[in-house]
């Protein structure tokens, strides 16, 4: 950690994080207000997080993010640009959503370059699994979106694939879908796109009716 990562992680964490519990989250108490609530899973160092959030002041965001020099960028973010429609929550994201988030109360979920695990015989460790996707899907609402991107194209070839046979979700696109406004380029990407590197965005909406969990 940075020595501004470490001291916003010590003084902020209390303002702006969330505590994991093994208790269902009330995005409307958590905020103190009643809003679409959008949760992205691996905020990173919270560029995307934080621009998106300041960006569309009439959502509450809910980022998720395990390494603590993310969450410390992230907090110094939040401050800076004094952002009340933001909270990290610092642990696994599969608990996260299995135990703190209610069936159909997502108006989103965001998975922005996840971990590629490039080496095929890591590739189960990959977080785009069926098991996955069909827990996520079990948490939005009729209509929300799951929105993804990589820049490995056997992996956006997974995502698409295991996306598709999930029967809670239809693809927006035929396939991939163009990058969307809301997304905004990260530093990282935009170098990637000079070399010459592709991305791909995969946008999916929730369909059919609620999954037995949810009933």
């Amino acid at each position: 950690m940075s020595n501004a990562q470490r001291r916003a992680y010590a003084r902020l964490l209390g303002q702006h994080a969330v505590a994991y519990s093994p208790h269902v989250l009330d995005p409307a108490a958590l905020f103190g207000r009643a809003a679409e609530t959008i949760l992205e899973i691996g905020c990173g160092m919270g560029e995307t997080t934080a621009a998106i959030a300041q960006a569309y002041p009439h959502r509450n965001y809910l980022g998720i993010e395990v390494h603590s020099p993310g969450v410390g960028s992230l907090l110094n973010l939040i401050e800076h640009k004094q952002l009340t429609n933001l909270r990290v929550i610092q642990h696994d994201a599969v608990e996260v959503i299995e135990h703190m988030i209610a069936p159909e109360c997502l108006a989103g979920i965001h998975i922005f370059f996840p971990d590629p695990w490039p080496k095929k015989r890591h590739h189960k460790r990959r977080l785009i699994q069926p098991a996955f996707v069909r827990l996520a899907a079990s948490r939005l609402a009729p209509g929300g979106y799951l929105h993804l991107a990589t820049d490995w194209q056997d992996y956006a070839e997974q995502m698409l694939s295991v996306l598709g046979s999930e029967a809670l979700l239809k693809n927006s696109a035929s396939a991939f879908a163009p990058r969307p406004d809301s997304r905004p380029l990260t530093k990282f990407e935009r170098r990637g796109l000079g070399l010459g590197h592709q991305v791909w965005d995969l946008v999916f909406r929730r369909t059919g009716p609620a999954p037995a969990c949810a009933r």
